[in-house]
């Protein structure tokens, strides 16, 4: 097991920022770790990585305990926090060289995480230089300088554009599949296009722990439909499996249905019973999106 999380709480005060929450992740997991501002993302991070001691419960990463032992953690956990701590009047070089002293390790080290991440063309410049998304890739480079098997990653791309999100999508998939990823975002796209498994956490508590596979399997699906003519809602509302009908703009319905079932042909067969023209006719899975809505809003 890569992490383990126990009945863990953290108080500020009288605030609890973390609620008894427990979970687990397997080797080689890319999870996502969602939640609203302030819902305890950052403080569960810096606990498993031993910048923050928790107030009640258990952690191991790695097999390691994060109370008892801080180092051998350390050893095994590769960090980028939010904001990206860079030098920036150092040399890309320059500044992984200076960290791979830190941790005692091969300067060969160096060159090797500089391709990994694609700092090749940049290794030469001053971080200052840099654009926001080849620090982010000085700053994972930087986390996997010393070989971690757990990588933990707060908002790593935050600030990027759209081109730099497709590359640092890419390269956290491409480590994937050696080492274990945890990563907290607030960014749905983010998980859906990187993770394996989504946690979502509110006020402190684990509310959701899910596949990704199963989020798209859900048995539960809608269907938006527009006729050439209104149609009342308690007519669809006798379609198989019918949950709720909203009219959303002039004709324009859409049907949600209790069912993993393909509604389509039935709506197709109700509008020919009825002599209805089918302007468009389009299904949508329940998303990542509005599970995290439904259970982070009051």
């Amino acid at each position: 097991m890569s992490i383990e999380v126990k009945e863990l709480s953290k108080l500020y005060g009288t605030q609890k920022a973390l609620n008894n929450i427990s979970f687990s992740v397997n080797k080689g997991e890319i999870v996502g770790f969602l939640g609203p501002n302030g819902a305890g993302k950052s403080t569960l991070m810096k606990i498993l990585t031993t910048y923050l001691a928790a107030s009640e419960g258990d952690a191991k990463v790695s097999g390691y305990d994060v109370k008892i032992n801080k180092q051998d953690v350390q050893r095994n956990v590769g960090y980028l926090p939010e904001h990206n701590p860079l030098y920036l009047d150092m040399y890309v070089k320059e500044y992984l060289s200076f960290n791979a002293g830190v941790y005692n390790i091969s300067k060969s080290k160096i060159q090797e995480v500089i391709e990994l991440t694609g700092l090749t063309p940049e290794s030469h410049k001053k971080i200052s230089s840099l654009s926001k998304g080849y620090r982010q890739r000085v700053g994972l480079a930087n986390a996997l300088l010393h070989d971690p098997s757990v990588l933990i990653l707060d908002e790593p791309t935050t600030g990027l554009d759209p081109n730099q999100l497709v590359d640092i999508r890419r390269l956290i998939k491409s480590i994937g599949q050696d080492k274990t990823v945890f990563l907290s975002t607030h960014i749905m796209q983010e998980v859906e296009a990187i993770c394996d498994r989504v946690i979502i956490i509110n006020k402190g508590s684990i509310v959701a722990d899910k596949k990704l596979n199963e989020l798209r399997d859900d048995k539960e699906q809608t269907v938006i439909v527009e006729f050439d003519y209104r149609v009342e809602d308690t007519f669809l509302m006798k379609l198989p499996n019918a949950k709720s009908v909203k009219n959303t703009v002039d004709f324009v319905y859409e049907i949600t249905f209790s069912t993993s079932e393909d509604m389509r042909s039935h709506v197709f067969d109700f509008a020919h019973d009825n002599e209805l023209k089918i302007l468009q006719l389009n299904q949508k899975n329940a998303s990542l999106e509005s599970l995290f809505r439904d259970l982070t809003t009051e």
